[in-house]
């Protein structure tokens, strides 16, 4: 088995300039996911954040649970 790291120190090699436009327009198009996701989804922290914080600032007399 060949040892991986002995090539870590190597100068890198050029790669062909479509395979990186290829690479850069996939990670472009995996960020713009991302973006759309995070646009349309719930940030779950911030959600119990202000729930706790909203239960912290009622009133006591206003519980309908409380007999």
């Amino acid at each position: 088995m060949d040892n991986p790291f002995k090539y870590v120190d190597k100068p890198l090699k050029e790669v062909p300039q479509e395979l990186k436009a290829k690479v850069m327009s996939d990670i472009a198009m995996a960020k713009l996911l991302m973006e759309l996701a995070a646009l349309f989804s719930y940030n779950i922290g911030d959600i119990i954040e202000s729930v706790m914080k909203q239960r912290d600032h009622k009133p006591e007399d206003n519980n309908p649970n409380k007999s």
